[in-house]
């Protein structure tokens, strides 16, 4: 009996200390896999709208997490946004304000703190500008745009390889093989997953577009707009459906086919991106690619000429949303893939996962497509965002969120002190739920012009219920758009009296802003100056 107290004596104290150990241990710092898609319009994701498409994968971590209504960029081009994120710094601090120029290495970026703090790094998909990137012990990453068959990837310890196979299936099994065999178990881990879907010249995997092409897409209302009721840019701009999407390389139209109708090319790039892309596919791959789009340019053939402007517009705009929602289709499966090897792993309660893309992408609206503008479809970019216990299941934020906020947001979830000249403003609050002192404007600044679609310099502030825009360079014109009110944002009201408070009180917040984030004249200036002594041009 003696024996036996003194044993659950034991027990009980054993007990204590291990109760008390553990509550003093600091708390497990959380993985982070970074999803990022290149152009894909939140209007086509099923949790924003399910019009076009359905995406059930994405739509978990936003039904798992929080999904933000207003996240947009800085710059809605491809890789400036791209610097914005790793570097937290608007384009015009980080150097990054174009395609054209090279990434600026010196700077810092929030991947090499987070490793430099202990955490396993690894990037797999499209970076798009730079070779080596720095902060990650892994990465295979696309030269350039990449391509959508059998691409090349450069890597960090194989050289340039070619992997046989469809892009996005590719990146997503070098994350999962990742995940599995290279992961340190005893680390926490920053994974970058991109996806060079859905970005132009829309290739899908075969058992997508054998689907996709057989389906017919709702057209946007605005898809006929005469631009009446706006300035300059928006009528001026290159990125018609009808009358500046390349023949060849977006419709798939065969070069043969284009010389045997008489169908002049869109661009220098029109035939030759058909056959980069499509001329890349294996025989197998080719025959199954024929077999589906072989038919599509027969009909075509017969139909072409007897086609008004009007239908050409309507075939132009099915062709492209079959193949733009073909190709988000893979990224779906991917996202599902990765999902559930979190939850058959047990890290989903421990990892955060975001979903988002470079930028928005208008697929029809205006008539467009492509990005560039400050208007809403090019602005706005999908922010989804799962965090097991910390954010609440199911949730809506409508605040002015940006690209800018990525690095510092990471950093504080992992316990790292973000660097001062960071502009951004940590998400990690309004995960919480703790929405107040939170930026109630954000600012844009769009530089690449003269240049592909010929959307002209401008810059502006946004907030929930308005956006004031200031075209430069060969223009000085101004538009308000009531966000509210007018959604499509098809009326400038800046010279509309009632709006005159409006204007000014935005005004005075824009050059604001401007101070804030260290923006200038001067800088416009000098931007333009080395953007047009510019020596390889880019598209």
């Amino acid at each position: 009996m003696n024996n036996l107290f003194v044993l659950t004596f034991l027990i009980l104290i054993i007990t204590s200390c291990q109760v008390k150990n553990t509550s003093t241990q600091e708390p497990q710092r959380p993985n982070i896999i970074f999803i990022m898609s290149d152009d894909h319009a939140y209007q086509a994701i099923s949790a924003y709208d399910d019009k076009l498409t359905q995406t059930p994968n994405i739509d978990r971590i936003a039904n798992e997490g929080m999904m933000f209504t207003n996240a947009c960029v800085t710059n809605s081009i491809c890789a400036p946004s791209r610097a914005v994120i790793l570097t937290g710094k608007h384009s015009h601090l980080n150097g990054k304000t174009d395609n054209y120029f090279p990434f600026d290495t010196t700077q810092v970026t929030f991947p090499q703190l987070l490793q430099d703090a202990g955490y396993q790094t690894a990037m797999f998909g499209k970076l798009h500008f730079g070779n080596s990137p720095k902060g990650f012990d892994q990465f295979k990453i696309l030269p350039g745009q990449g391509a959508y068959y059998n691409p090349d990837f450069i890597t960090k310890n194989e050289g340039t390889v070619r992997v046989e196979g469809y892009t996005t299936d590719i990146i997503t099994e070098m994350t999962l093989d990742w995940l599995d065999k290279e992961r340190n178990k005893e680390k926490p881990f920053m994974l970058f997953y991109l996806h060079k879907a859905p970005h132009r010249e829309w290739l899908p995997a075969e058992r997508h577009y054998k689907e996709f092409t057989k389906k017919t897409f709702p057209e946007p209302e605005t898809l006929f707009d005469n631009y009446e009721g706006r300035g300059t840019a928006a009528k001026t701009a290159e990125m018609n459906l009808l009358d500046h999407m390349n023949w060849a390389g977006d419709s798939k139209i065969t070069p043969e086919l284009m010389d045997e109708l008489g169908i002049p090319e869109t661009c220098d790039w029109d035939k030759s991106a058909f056959a980069r892309e499509v001329g890349r596919q294996n025989p197998e791959q080719r025959a199954k690619w024929d077999a589906v789009y072989g038919p599509i340019n027969e009909w075509f053939k017969e139909n072409y000429k007897k086609m008004s402007k009007k239908e050409l517009m309507q075939w132009r705009y099915q062709r492209y949303m079959q193949d733009y929602l073909g190709t988000i289709a893979a990224v779906d499966e991917g996202v599902g893939n990765v999902l559930d090897y979190l939850d058959e792993q047990g890290l989903t309660e421990n990892t955060i996962v975001v979903y988002t893309s470079d930028q928005g992408f208008y697929l029809g609206e205006h008539g467009w497509f492509d990005k560039c503008f400050i208007y809403d479809q090019s602005f706005k970019t999908p922010l989804l965002v799962r965090w097991p216990n910390v954010i609440t299941p199911n949730t809506t934020n409508t605040q002015m969120v940006q690209n800018l906020d990525f690095a510092q947001t990471f950093l504080e979830a992992a316990g790292v002190n973000a660097p001062d000249d960071m502009q951004g403003e940590s998400l990690v609050p309004l995960f919480k739920g703790e929405t107040e002192n939170f930026r109630d404007a954000a600012y844009y600044h769009y530089y690449e012009y003269p240049s592909v679609h010929m959307v002209k310099r401008h810059y502006g502030i946004v907030t929930e219920d308005y956006k004031l825009v200031h075209f430069y360079y060969d223009v000085d014109e101004w538009e308000l758009y009531d966000r509210k009110k007018d959604v499509n944002e098809m009326t400038n009201v800046y010279n509309d009296p009632a709006y005159k408070e409006v204007v000014e009180e935005l005004t005075i917040k824009l050059n604001d802003l401007r101070v804030k984030y260290k923006d200038s004249p001067e800088l416009d200036s000098l931007y333009l100056h080395n953007f047009l002594n510019r020596e390889t041009p880019s598209h």
